[in-house]
């Protein structure tokens, strides 16, 4: 362990001994703040039973870096970790509908595939003039298409990206097919990813929710979040895009209560946003990465000493039963793991959590694993309102690397795991996205649900954008950012776009499909 100083000699307690004791002294890395804790990156099989950590320790290190002095409606955060500001005046992406999550139609490797000269992307959308606010359309969400003509440069398309709206994906009612209790309140269908295969067949993997609320919006039993797949076709001319099929749902995994918690241990479980992928050091096999809760019973404390990773001779370290007395251990996010146990992708069946937020963070929505110059990370996003007490950081994409797909990961940027966050001010109250605090960054709650496409260009929608007394909601595709990774650091790449801020919904496809396809 590095830091330590060592002692002179053996201590002579004897008057005039020519020894005398000096007590270890630990080296903070931030000064008033505790040391991230040490993580080698090393890989462990994906069947292994470990589970790597994102611990306080190194979630602390998000406020050791944020500026202390930084003024009201300024961000704190360093603008290296920071997206750009997106004007208030962005364009719409669609009269018709909101837009939110978005992913991409890819391969196996997560290319992101044209087909027949069309780049098509699928999010989550919601009737604008169906009578409910933008905050209420998480229980009315459906999964829908845009696409647009593809190798057409950023700027030559119409302003907010060009994508053309193709509709809903799955046809009305099918997704509903696999609850067996129809007394729902409502059903949705939330995010996922979308595979293509030979012969212009299309998988998709995405979370089926059923929700059983009274007529007040209390819960009459837990909402039932699933796992599900449907298969359909993809065609094309030189009108458009269109999908058949999609008809058939079914369930491949619901939280087990042992690695992943499930509804009865929690109400308000996390779990959704399948993404599946192949790893070149396991042919023959397909995972899947997706978002879960540690499966314990909702506020039982269950955090560990692991969990909160301080070096023990930290003079900054938290007190475990602090921590938890504060109420920290709601906070229970995880990214889990699965392998499907069949090539049609029909089956699968759950492994360890790759990364563990004990205490650290309830949500980590939307993994994914992006393999670039033989390191494996793991992007997440989450957050300002997710975080346990005593910890803080922006809205954003944090990111974890290692050496395989199961690692003892290491949390990006000195070892805080902010990626990209909104420009935020950690000094002042976060507020919300339909209220604004006065003192926060106007752009706190920009953009969210970031994707790490290939080559790291980012996309997200936009959320919320202004100040108390002048915001505009979104429902949006933002505008595209590029990170540049290399090794344990990324950084905005001020030299994409305009000084950072890319084309509004710049979702290039990086491969073409085969004539077979």
């Amino acid at each position: 362990m590095t830091g330590v100083a060592q002692a002179a000699g053996p201590h002579d307690p004897r008057p005039g001994s020519a020894h005398v004791l000096q007590t270890p002294r630990f080296e903070t890395r931030t000064p008033g703040f505790a040391n991230p804790t040490t993580h080698s990156q090393r890989a462990f099989s994906p069947y292994a039973e470990f589970t790597s950590r994102w611990t306080r320790a190194d979630a602390m290190q998000i406020k050791a870096m944020s500026d202390p002095t930084a003024p009201s409606r300024q961000s704190s955060l360093p603008a290296r970790y920071t997206m750009p500001a997106i004007p208030q005046s962005f364009p719409d992406t669609n009269k018709r509908v909101w837009v939110w999550d978005t992913w991409t139609l890819t391969d196996a490797r997560s290319n992101q595939i044209s087909y027949r000269g069309w780049e098509v992307i699928f999010s989550l959308v919601a009737d604008r003039d169906a009578g409910y606010s933008f905050d209420e359309r998480h229980t009315h969400a459906r999964i829908g298409y845009f696409y647009r003509k593809a190798g057409v440069p950023a700027s030559q398309r119409p302003a907010n990206g060009g994508w053309k709206y193709g509709g809903h994906l799955v046809p009305d009612g099918a997704s509903a097919q696999i609850f067996t209790d129809k007394s729902f309140s409502s059903q949705t269908e939330w995010s996922g990813s979308t595979r293509i295969f030979t012969g212009g067949k299309v998988q998709l993997f995405y979370t089926d929710v059923a929700f059983y609320r009274n007529a007040d919006g209390t819960d009459r039993k837990p909402y039932d979040p699933r796992i599900t797949t449907s298969l359909g076709k993809i065609h094309a001319d030189a009108r458009g895009v269109w999908f058949t099929g999609f008809g058939k749902h079914k369930q491949l995994l619901v939280p087990d209560g042992n690695y992943y918690q499930d509804n009865q241990q929690n109400p308000y479980v996390n779990f959704r946003d399948p993404f599946t992928f192949t790893d070149p050091r396991h042919p023959g096999k397909t995972f899947m990465v997706f978002e879960g809760n540690t499966a314990v019973q909702r506020g039982d404390r269950a955090c560990t000493g692991a969990d909160l990773g301080y070096d023990p001779r930290d003079p900054y370290k938290e007190s475990l039963q602090t921590v938890m007395d504060d109420g920290a251990q709601y906070q229970m996010g995880n990214i889990g793991l699965a392998v499907a146990d069949n090539k049609s992708l029909t089956k699968w069946h759950f492994l360890a959590p790759l990364l563990s937020a004990n205490c650290v963070t309830d949500q980590m929505e939307r993994p994914q694993i992006y393999i670039s110059g033989g390191k494996y990370y793991l992007f997440t996003i989450s957050h300002r309102s997710t975080y346990a007490h005593g910890l803080d950081g922006p809205d954003g994409v944090y990111g974890f690397v290692g050496k395989g797909v199961r690692s003892d990961f290491e949390p990006l940027n000195r070892g805080s795991g902010l990626a990209l966050g909104n420009p935020t001010n950690l000094n002042f109250a976060p507020g919300t996205p339909y209220a604004p605090d006065y003192n926060q960054s106007p752009y706190a709650y920009q953009s969210y649900s970031h994707y790490v496409q290939p080559g790291g260009l980012v996309e997200s929608f936009i959320d919320s954008i202004g100040t108390p007394d002048s915001f505009r909601r979104g429902g949006s595709l933002a505008p595209t950012v590029k990170l540049k990774i290399s090794g344990a650091t990324t950084a905005v790449d001020r030299t994409y776009g305009h000084r950072g801020l890319g084309a509004y919904g710049d979702i290039p496809a990086n491969r073409t499909t085969p004539i077979n396809y």
